[in-house]
């Protein structure tokens, strides 16, 4: 994979959907930065971006995913992937249903995922030496190019959607005292089910963790 990394630059996600729609991207890639100040969270919101902090976004195509990955769990399909890697270093960081890097009750990061054209677009951001009040930080330090480095060799391998959903239904019944957000409406995980998919039902009605 091509690695494009920046000392400062406005969303990594920004730009890496500007250069696929402008054809300047013909394989798989990483845009990384040290710091970025427009970044792009889940739902349009803006992501705060801190000096030393983590921020990538990465664009593959779906043969270069697990066969048995579907498009609507590929966003806690990158988000576990993370998370194995830093809990093997020492974390307790654990993923709420279905894209938020967590430590106990506070967020300290997020997945989301876009497809454009061919591509599906997974972009990371986790604070990692300092955040706005309300947030929290990793409990380990690593560098962010290490962090990345591990990511894209995890990546690389295409372990299964099986494989990684059989530990991330356990870790679901953490998200039972969360809630997440439809549009603008906040929804209780407390009686969702969480179906084989990563989807959830709940009141009946199916929710798909693709954003």
């Amino acid at each position: 994979m091509e690695i494009v990394w920046f000392k400062e630059i406005d969303s990594t996600h920004k730009y890496l959907i500007k250069e696929i729609k402008n054809g300047n991207i013909s394989m798989p890639t990483l845009v990384g930065a040290d710091f970025q100040n427009s970044g792009v969270g889940s739902r349009g919101n803006s992501w705060e971006g801190k000096f030393g902090n983590l921020f990538c976004s990465f664009c593959v195509k779906e043969k270069h995913l697990p066969e048995d990955l579907q498009l609507a769990s590929t966003s806690i399909y990158f988000s576990c992937l993370l998370k194995e890697i830093l809990y093997s270093y020492g974390s307790k960081i654990w993923v709420k249903w279905p894209n938020d890097f967590y430590l106990k009750d506070r967020k300290i990061g997020g997945t989301i995922t876009t497809k454009i054209g061919d591509y599906i677009i997974g972009s990371i951001g986790l604070n990692i030496v300092e955040a706005p009040r309300e947030f929290g930080i990793l409990d380990i330090y690593l560098e962010p190019k290490k962090i990345v480095k591990d990511f894209l060799e995890t990546l690389e391998k295409k372990i299964s959607w099986k494989q990684v959903f059989s530990k991330y239904k356990i870790e679901f019944q953490k998200s039972r005292d969360f809630v997440f957000h439809v549009g603008t409406e906040k929804k209780s995980l407390k009686d969702a089910k969480l179906c084989e998919d990563g989807s959830i039902e709940l009141n009946k009605k199916r929710v798909y963790s693709l954003r």
